[in-house]
Formats: structure tokens, C-alpha cells, sequence
């Protein structure tokens, strides 16, 4: 042992000694390509770190500064940047003041003497990692100085450093810098006037663009207003100089500005995006130039969140942006490859004008609404339909299918007109003008939906039928079966019945056809029409089951196993349609192939593993508890999708081997601090699809899916926090209450081997838990929405078994969620206090108002279910959020935050009974005030919270009643009572006067309310009353209630009636119970009421109701 130690330090001296080659060596093999190589080196190298930090820092700035080999003085200064500065690893610290006083004046002096732009770039980042943590202490007093010297020298290439530096200092330290904003503004405007250097001018403008995205003092960044036109003049300036690449440059940080600042523009927006438009029609620059213009435009009109409606403000720009965007669409070839149809011909002729015309379009509308762009579309369409060249035709028509998702309200009210422009051109003499058209229905069929279909499915179905028969032109062919299929996703079975002849048989045609592309068209629209349909497919399924099979059995060749994976899908599509007794037989067939197919190999990116897995699941689907042995060859794969690690490479944002996103378009990056991660999405969309089938299994086969659990659970409970693809997350947030809910059926059920209770409280002890914590980072509203959803549904599953603290933890999160919600309404209401706020911008917050809304609403659905299963023990925590509920009840909130409110106060009275009694003197008055609400729902829950009290609260209750019977008789007097709107909250309000009718007799004139109450029934809209209600009215008949049959019985006919259309109304009135007890009750009467009074109160029954009860009592 003593030797090897002897050894290391032999080694370590001579690393550390004079000569530098030794420690040069190390960091070479830090960069080394062979794994044993690099490990061996990171040990040496992190034990000097450990041993001795001054040497090591020491020799690193002596390699910077020293070393003639530009790879070993780059690898050192990034080694440097790395070691010095952040948490307790880092070195900084232990480095004595003299090592710290060399490394400081060896940065300053290496980036004078460095000659490597981007070795000097690298100290630049290092200079600053360093500052941004001892500058605000003031220990670095030399630094600010040495800038301001260096951006006044003549030494362009200083002056670049020193501004670079000032842009990186900008985002960390922006307080040590404010005092010298005075000076840098005058840096800033002398150097971007008379700078002969346009690298030092790109230098500048970069800091200046980080300077006013970092100052929070709208008045410090006003000084730097005055800048913007010289900041521009640094744009045109590098364009009339012919420096384009330099003027890409100026643009890209430009765009970061309009991005991140978008108000900075405001007062010379017309200016600057003049220029903009100037630059993007400008016919003698670069490509790339101009797209950079256009994106700037694009950015600022996305830029709602932090200027709403400023771009809008500029209707002739928007219009001249259009006509622009328009103009690139037509850089479109007609290409022979495009009519061959192979699959990579798809965009044959397609340039890249084209696509970031297309794109530009789309993002456009979505950013500015349809009252904006329609009014612009609406005016240069025509002109471009009308003209004689077939590009203007195409370009008309695909401008119309990219602005649909943004403009769709505004389409949807101007159909006709859409409609017509689309389908005149189905005639159209071009082909690719013809699939144009095809590919505009198809969109505006997903956009405009069910609206379209509903409208206009007369003339569009047969429309695309007929485009099927273009044989000469397969990819139009091919197109229109796409179409087909986003046609019919969002129609119903009765729309779509009529037409199923024709499109099936034309669909079976062009299964036959020769071209692969066609065919594939025509599996999904097949798949489709069938899903839309349902049962209505059965009379199909004999013709279109043989060509499918067939299909499936022998697509074996490589470049077909697409077509392969398309009958799949559609096979399992056509099962679940026409149901499990249609399609047994030909169902084992089918999963005999998909079983060989699954044992043999397959390669990494073949699409059929995923379709295999989905079809897999529609089997289940359809034929339910029978598919369960089937189980054992399905989940050993999926479980293996369902944990693929997601590919990830990671690699430093500034590195220069970036990764190169136009090689690999199945790898996204994204930036994240310093890093650039990129991942291949193929992997995630497997593993997404695997999760969301594991789902599906344990949603169909409850109890069944038991075996699995104990595999399942660990794979999906720690992607919850899956932050790399939301389907991921989304299917295992929704997996949770099924995987509870399956082990405790199997529990109940005597199927889990031997399990109990105990197996589901550690199931629920595992997954509850993880589902807060997981509720707790989730940066997604919807998802936070869903988990709130599983996480209630998982609570009314196990919630008995959950103990103190795991409710505690519950409560807290939910106080979280709480702020969390408010803190986001309050950003918004400061949007609409922007001053270009509109209409269009008013719309988009009340969306993501009702977003936060579902939020309230899933809060007081787990509160409701807390407080139903944990009843007076749940009172102590009510107490403590009531400072986070008693804000929903205020004017100011919204309807409903306020009957989610109410609700849950109802359900603490309702569950906590005479616990909840010292709520009253607090709430009830709010409940009171609530009976006026504008909003019916509103209403509903405060009567209902009305009635619960009556019922439960005695003594406290009873004060109040006179002031509860005039507040529930204003709703129940309501002349529109009876509207479907209002209908609800008038039988909780007649529910509510039953129970003071039941529980308060005494305190009210109860010859005059009692029939009053009798006047109002029956109640037919809230079932759930209904049954209450009627339930009281039978047991007052039964106990011969004075006050109800009054004086001489003058209140039976009206009795007898309300029985009569109950019975009537079959289960939906009256429990099965109450309606035997009122066939009773009738047939006491007939047998005990003198014969004259017998007629008058059957004659008082309309003839209908007469024929009913004559039926029903013989019976």
C-alpha cells in the first residue's frame, strides 16, 4: 500500500513540477476518446483537485497563458472556468490570496497577449463565471476598470472582449453594473456610431440587447432607448457593406430582443418593422437573410405574453407580411418526382422559401386570431385564385389550410365562403393544385370540425370520393383517403352511415393498387371510417377483412413493412368496431401473426414495434377478460418500451461540435443553461406509446391486470417526473388510480394470491406520495390538472388506508397549487393592463382562465373526497386552509372559483354534521348573499348548501329560517325558473325547502309552505334530488301529513299527479324502493276513498297519465 502511495505522489510531483508537458499530457487525456484513458486521468486529475487546488489552478493559468499548443490552452481555460466558481466542490474558496491575485491578473493578461478567437472567447467566459460571484463582494476591483479601458481602446479586438464579457456580466450581475450605466450607454452609442469594426459593433449590440432584457427599472432601461436606431443602423449598415454574415448576426440577436423585450420596440415599431419588411422583400440578399427578417416580425407578433396585441396595433405591416409570405409560397417547382408517388417524393419542388412561407403562416394566425388575418386572407386570396398560373392556385390553397387552427372562430362563421374557395379547385386542371385542395379539406376538417362536417358533409364526401377516382395521379388518390380520415375523426356515426357504401368500396379498390402509398392511404381512412362508424361498419367487415389479412400475412419485405404496420392498425380499429362476437374468430388469427411477428428480430427504427403494441391493446379492448392469456406474450415487450432510457447526448451550448440538427430529423435539442441536449424522439414516442398502452391494459382488464402490478408500478411511478416528453408523464399520471383500483378489486375478489388489505396500502403508500411530489415541480398546468384528477380518483380508491402525515403532505401541496394558480391570474390581469391590450388578447386570457379554473375545480373535487372519508378528523386541516378557500368567495373571483368554494363548504356540513355546526355564524351568510348570484350554477350549490344546513344544524339553523325561506322562494319564483340554465338550482332550492319542511316544522307557517312545496313538484332536472324529494313526499303520504293532504284532502289530486308522472318517468324519479311504495300508496286509495272523490281526483289526471297508472296498477 505504502508504495503505491509513494507513487501517486511521485506522479503528482512531476505533473505538478517546472516542466509543463507532464500536466499538458493530463489534460490531453481528459479529452481522450478511450474511456480507461479519460477515467484514469479525471482520478489524477480531481485528486489534485482535492490535494492541492493552488497548484492546480496555478498550472492551468500557466497553460492559458503559456502553452504554445491552442488545444491545451482552450481544454485549460475551460478546466479553469469549470474548477473555480459555484458550489462546495468548487475551488475558489481554498485558494490562498496570493493564487487568487495571480489567476485574477493572468485572466486580464491572457486575453490581451491570446491570438485565438475562440480560445479567447473561452477566458472571456471564464473572467466572467469568476466576476459574477466576487464582483458584488468587491473583490475584484481591478476588473471594471480594465473594461471601461480596454471598450475606449483602439484595440478592436479588446474592445469585442470587453463587450462580451459586459453581456454575460449582464445576466448575473446586473446591480454591480447599474451605477455604471450612465458611462456604458455612452460606450454603447460611440462605439455602435463609429466603430469600424463590425465584429466589435456585433460585440456591443449583444451587450446592449442582454442589458435591457436584465434591468428590472423600466426607467434604466428607458436611457437606452435612444440606442434602438443605431442599433438598426448597425443592420442596414453590415447589408448596404455587403457583410451578410454579419448582418445575420445583428438579426439573430435582434429576434432574442423582440422575443424577450418586445415593449423595448414600442415607439419605433413602425420604423423597425419597416425595416424588417424592407429586408425581407429585398430580392438581392440571401435567402437566410431575409427568413431572418421575417422570423424577427414573426416573433414579435408571438410575443403576446410580454407585449399582448402591440404587432396588431400595425394592420398594414400584418398585410404586408401576408402578401410577403404569400409570394414565397409559390417558389414551388412541379418536380417529377412529386408524381411518381414514392414515399420520399412527398415535397418534391418544395424550397425552402416554401416551408418557411408555410410555417410563417401558420404561426402568424395562431399569434394574431382570425379577426386579424381573415380580413387581410379574405382580400389577396382571391386575387391568387383567379390567376392563370397553377403555383397562385396551390399557394391560395395551402395559405388557407395553415392560418385554419388560428383563425378557426372566425372561419367557422364564414363557411360557405371557405368551402366553395376549397372545393372549386377539387376541378382544378393541375394535380398538385388538385391535392392542394384535398390537403385544405383535410386540415380544415381537423380546424373547423364537427362544424364543417355537419354543414357541408353533402358536398365534401362526394368530393373526395370522386378524387379517389383520379388513377392517373396516385398521390392525389393516395391524399384524398387522408382526407377521408380527417373527416371522419370528427363526425358522428349518423353523418358518415349514408356515405359508407361508396367510400368502402372505393376504398377497396385502392387497397389493390399498385402503389404502396395508396394503399397505405387507404388502411388508415379504412381504419378510420370504421372507428367513426362503429357498428354500422358489421355489413362491411366480410368484404374488407380478407384484402386486410392478406395484407398483414404478406407485407414481409423490408420497404413494405410500413403498409405491414398500417393493417395492423387498422384490423384492430375494424375489431373494435364491429365488437367482440363479429371478429372472435378472425381475432386469434390476427394475434397468432402479431405473436410471430413480435418472437422474430427487429430492427431498431422499425415503426412496427410501436403499432404492434397499440393493436395489441385494441385487442383487449375488444375482446376484454378474454384476451387475459394473452397477457403473457403482450407485457414482456411493452414493459421493455415502456423502460426504454430516453437517447440522450448532452454536450456544452457554446461547444463547436454541436450537435447538427439537419442530419438527424428524429433528434430535437434543447438548450439548458450551459448545456445542449439532444434526444431522439423515436425512442420517446415508443416509450410513450408503451405507457399509454400499460394504461389501457389496466383500464380494461381491472382486476385482471393484478399480475402485473408488482412489474408496472416501478416502471411508471418515477416517470411521473418524466420531463423530457409530457405524453410520458400524462400516461403515467392517469396509470396510477388504475393500478390502484386493480389491486384492490383483486383484493376484494379473493384473486391476488393470497394478498390483503396490507398489499393495497403499500401499493397506495407508494404511489400517493409520488404523485404530490410529483404535482410539486410539474411546470405544466394541464398536467397539474390531470394529477390533481388521478390523485382524487386514487383517494377515493385507498384514501382510508392513507395516514396523518400523507394527508398533511396532501393539504400542503394543495396550498401550494393554491398560490401557485393565483400568483399566474395575477401575471395575467397584469397582461390586460398592457397598453395594446385588445379584444383577441382578452380572448386568449378568459382560455387560459379556464384552464386555471379546472385547476379550482379539481382542488375542491380531492377536498370533497379528503372530507368524505375522513369526516370530523379532516376539520383540523379545513381550519387551516380556510385562509386560501375564503378568498373564492369574494365578488371579485370568478363564478366558478366561487361554487367550487360553496361546494366545499357543503361538504363539510354534510359529512361533519353537528362538527361543522360553528362554521354557520361565518359561511352562511355568504351562502345567503350567494341565492342572488348571476350565475345559475352558483346558485345551485348555495341552495343545496341551504338545504344541508336545515337538515344538520338544529338549534343554530333555526334563527335563520324566515331569512332562508325568502331567499329560496326569489329562486324558486324566478319566472325562468324552468330554463334548462336555471333548472338545477330551482329543484336544489325546492330539495332545500322539503328539509325545512322535514327538520324546522315548527318555525315556519307550514299550511302555507308545505303545499307550496307540493305546487313545485315533481322535480325532473337533478335526478339525484329527485330521488331525495320524492322519497320525503311518499313518506308524508304515508304518515297521513296534515299540512300536506290539507282540509278534506283538497291536496290528493295534486298528489296523485306528481305519483303518477314519477311512476311515468320509470327509474329516473324515484329508486325502485320509493316508486313500490307509491304503487302501494294508490292502490290503498283506490281500495279506501269514497268512489266520488275517487273520480274527481282521477279526473283531474291527463288521459296519458290516466292510461299509465291504469297499466301500471293492474299489473
Amino acid at each position: 500500500m505504502a508504495e503505491s502511495t509513494q507513487l501517486q505522489q511521485a506522479q503528482l510531483a512531476a505533473i505538478l513540477g517546472h516542466d509543463p508537458a507532464p500536466f499538458e499530457t493530463l489534460i490531453s487525456h481528459l479529452m481522450s476518446s478511450s474511456n480507461e484513458q479519460r477515467s484514469q486521468a479525471e482520478s489524477i486529475f480531481n485528486l489534485i483537485k482535492q490535494t492541492d487546488p493552488n497548484s492546480l489552478a496555478l498550472k492551468l493559468a500557466q497553460i492559458f497563458s503559456a502553452s504554445p499548443h491552442a488545444e491545451a490552452r482552450a481544454m485549460s481555460a475551460i478546466l479553469l472556468r469549470k474548477q473555480l466558481t459555484g458550489d462546495a466542490s468548487y475551488i475558489w474558496s481554498r485558494l490562498n490570496p496570493a493564487t487568487q491575485s495571480t489567476i485574477k491578473s493572468v485572466l486580464l493578461t491572457s486575453i490581451q497577449n491570446e491570438t485565438s478567437k475562440s480560445i479567447i472567447k473561452k477566458l472571456c467566459d471564464t473572467i466572467s463565471e469568476l466576476a459574477s460571484s466576487i464582483l458584488p463582494e468587491n473583490e475584484w476591483p481591478e476588473l471594471l476598470p480594465f473594461m471601461f479601458q480596454c471598450v475606449t481602446s483602439n484595440d478592436a479586438k479588446l474592445q469585442e472582449s470587453a463587450f462580451f464579457i459586459f453581456s454575460q456580466l449582464a445576466q448575473c450581475t446586473e446591480d454591480t453594473l447599474v451605477p455604471y450605466i450612465k458611462d456604458l450607454h455612452a460606450v454603447f452609442l460611440q462605439v455602435l456610431n463609429h466603430s469600424s469594426s463590425s465584429d466589435v459593433k456585433i460585440a456591443a449590440l449583444s451587450a446592449v440587447i442582454y442589458f435591457i432584457q436584465f434591468l428590472n427599472d423600466p426607467s434604466d432601461r428607458d436611457r437606452f432607448q435612444d440606442l434602438l436606431p443605431v442599433m438598426m443602423r448597425t443592420l442596414t449598415q453590415a447589408l448596404n457593406g455587403a457583410e451578410e454574415a454579419t448582418a445575420q448576426e445583428a438579426l439573430e440577436l435582434l429576434i432574442e430582443l423582440a422575443g424577450m423585450e418586445p415593449r423595448f420596440l414600442r415607439r419605433q415599431l413602425g420604423d423597425v418593422v419597416g425595416s424588417m419588411l424592407q429586408i425581407a422583400q429585398a430580392e438581392s440578399l440571401e435567402e437566410g437573410t431575409r427568413h431572418l427578417a421575417v422570423e424577427f416580425v414573426i416573433t414579435l407578433a408571438e410575443a403576446r405574453e410580454r407585449a399582448p396585441g402591440m404587432l396588431r396595433k400595425l394592420p398594414q405591416f400584418i398585410s404586408r407580411l401576408f402578401a410577403i409570405l404569400m409570394e414565397m409560397l409559390l417558389d414551388i417547382e412541379d418536380d417529377p418526382a412529386w408524381h411518381s408517388a414514392e414515399a420520399e417524393g412527398e415535397d418534391a419542388g418544395e424550397t425552402s422559401n416554401y416551408s418557411v412561407g408555410q410555417e410563417c403562416l401558420d404561426r402568424l394566425s395562431i399569434a394574431l386570431g382570425g379577426n386579424t388575418i381573415i380580413p387581410i386572407a379574405s382580400e389577396q386570396l382571391p386575387g391568387y385564385l383567379a390567376a392563370p398560373e397553377w403555383q397562385k392556385h396551390h399557394a391560395a390553397l395551402i395559405a388557407l389550410a395553415q392560418i385554419a387552427e388560428g383563425c378557426s372562430k372566425v372561419m367557422i362563421k364564414n363557411l360557405e365562403q371557405v368551402v366553395n374557395m376549397v372545393l372549386n379547385s377539387f376541378q382544378d386542371p393541375h394535380p398538385r393544385v388538385r391535392w392542394a385542395a384535398i390537403n385544405a379539406i383535410g386540415q380544415l376538417s381537423t380546424d373547423l370540425g364537427p362544424d364543417l362536417q355537419v354543414q357541408y358533409h353533402q358536398r365534401v364526401l362526394p368530393a373526395l370520393a370522386a378524387a379517389m377516382d383520379d388513377f392517373s395521379n396516385p398521390r392525389v388518390q393516395a391524399h384524398a383517403a387522408s382526407a377521408v380520415l380527417n373527416f371522419s375523426e370528427n363526425c358522428t356515426p349518423e353523418i358518415l352511415t349514408p356515405y359508407l357504401d361508396g367510400i368502402v368500396s372505393k376504398l377497396l379498390v385502392l387497397l389493390q393498387n399498385g402503389k404502396q402509398m395508396v394503399q397505405e392511404g387507404a388502411l388508415t381512412a379504412l381504419a378510420s371510417v370504421a372507428d367513426s362508424s362503429q357498428e354500422h361498419f358489421q355489413k362491411y367487415y366480410d368484404a374488407v377483412m380478407p384484402y386486410l389479412k392478406t395484407i398483414l400475412v404478406n407485407a414481409n419485405d423490408k420497404s413494405i413493412r410500413m403498409l405491414r404496420a398500417k393493417a395492423m392498425e387498422c384490423i384492430s380499429l375494424v375489431g373494435m368496431a364491429v365488437g367482440k362476437e363479429k371478429f372472435r374468430n378472425d381475432a386469434k388469427q390476427v394475434m397468432e401473426v402479431l405473436m410471430s411477428l413480435q418472437g422474430s428480430q427487429m430492427e431498431t427504427d422499425d415503426p412496427t414495434t410501436s403499432y404492434i403494441l397499440q393493436a395489441w391493446a385494441r385487442l383487449c379492448k375488444c375482446l376484454g377478460q378474454d384476451f387475459l392469456p394473452y397477457m403473457s406474450v403482450v407485457m414482456p415487450p411493452l414493459l421493455q418500451s415502456a423502460q426504454l432510457k430516453p437517447d440522450v447526448t448532452i454536450t456544452s451550448a457554446d461547444s463547436d461540435n454541436e450537435i447538427d440538427e439537419s442530419d438527424d430529423e428524429s433528434m430535437e435539442t434543447i438548450t439548458v443553461g450551459d448545456k445542449r441536449i439532444g434526444i431522439k424522439t423515436s425512442v420517446l414516442d415508443e416509450k410513450a406509446t408503451a405507457c399509454n398502452m400499460l394504461c389501457c391494459y389496466a383500464d380494461e382488464l381491472k382486476e385482471g391486470f393484478y399480475p402485473w402490478i408488482d412489474q408496472v408500478a416501478p416502471t411508471l411511478v418515477p416517470l411521473l417526473k418524466f420531463y423530457f416528453h409530457e405524453e410520458v408523464r400524462k400516461a403515467a399520471v392517469s396509470a396510477m388510480p388504475e393500478l390502484l383500483r386493480s389491486a384492490k378489486l383483486a383484493v376484494e375478489k379473493g384473486i391476488a394470491q393470497g394478498c390483503n388489505e396490507t398489499y393495497v396500502k403499500q401499493l397506495s403508500d407508494y404511489i400517493v406520495p409520488a404523485l404530490v411530489e410529483a404535482l410539486h415541480k410539474e411546470p405544466d398546468t394541464e398536467i397539474c390538472t390531470n394529477m390533481l384528477d388521478a390523485l382524487n380518483e386514487c383517494l377515493q380508491i385507498s384514501g382510508p388506508l392513507l395516514d396523518q402525515s400523507q394527508v398533511r403532505n396532501i393539504v400542503d401541496e394543495i396550498k401550494e397549487v393554491i398560490t401557485a394558480s393565483s400568483s399566474r391570474r395575477k401575471d395575467r390581469a397584469q397582461r390586460a393592463k398592457a397598453e395594446d391590450f385588445d379584444a383577441e388578447e382578452g380572448e386568449l386570457l378568459r382560455e387560459e382562465n379556464e384552464q386555471e379554473e379546472e385547476v379550482f375545480d379539481q382542488i375542491g373535487e380531492i377536498l370533497g373526497t379528503l372530507i368524505k372519508t375522513f369526516k370530523v378528523a379532516f376539520l383540523p386541516f379545513f381550519d387551516e386552509l380556510s385562509t386560501y378557500l375564503m378568498p373564492m368567495w369574494g365578488k371579485d373571483k370568478t363564478p366558478e372559483e366561487r361554487r367550487i368554494a360553496i361546494c366545499i363548504f357543503d361538504d363539510v356540513v354534510e359529512q361533519c354534521r353537528e362538527a361543522a355546526q360553528k362554521y354557520y355564524l361565518t359561511h352562511l351568510p355568504f351562502l345567503l348573499e350567494a341565492c342572488n348570484d348571476d350565475n345559475s350554477d352558483v346558485q345551485q350549490a348555495a341552495v343545496y348548501g341551504l338545504g344541508v344546513c336545515a337538515e344538520f344544524g338544529g338549534n343554530v339553523f333555526k334563527p335563520l329560517v324566515g331569512e332562508v325561506l325568502s331567499r329560496l322562494n326569489v329562486v324558486i319564483r324566478n319566472p325562468k325558473a324552468q330554463q334548462p340554465d336555471n333548472v338545477m338550482a330551482f329543484d336544489n332550492a325546492v330539495s332545500a325547502l322539503g328539509k325545512i319542511c322535514q327538520f324546522h316544522r315548527d318555525s315556519i307557517d307550514s299550511a302555507q309552505v308545505v303545499p307550496a312545496w307540493l305546487s313545485c313538484l315533481p322535480i325532473k332536472g337533478d335526478l339525484i334530488e329527485a330521488k331525495v324529494v320524492h322519497e320525503q313526499l311518499c313518506a308524508m303520504v304515508e304518515r297521513s301529513d296534515r299540512e300536506l293532504l290539507g282540509p278534506n284532502n283538497q291536496h290528493l289530486p295534486k298528489i296523485v299527479s306528481v305519483f303518477a308522472e314519477v311512476l311515468c318517468a320509470g327509474k329516473d324519479l324515484a329508486t325502485e324502493q320509493t316508486s313500490s311504495r307509491m304503487i302501494n300508496l294508490l292502490r290503498q286509495l283506490q281500495q279506501t276513498l269514497p268512489p266520488s272523490a275517487l273520480a274527481s281526483t282521477w279526473s283531474s289526471l291527463q288521459p296519458r297519465q290516466q292510461l299509465a297508472l291504469q297499466s301500471i296498477l293492474s299489473s
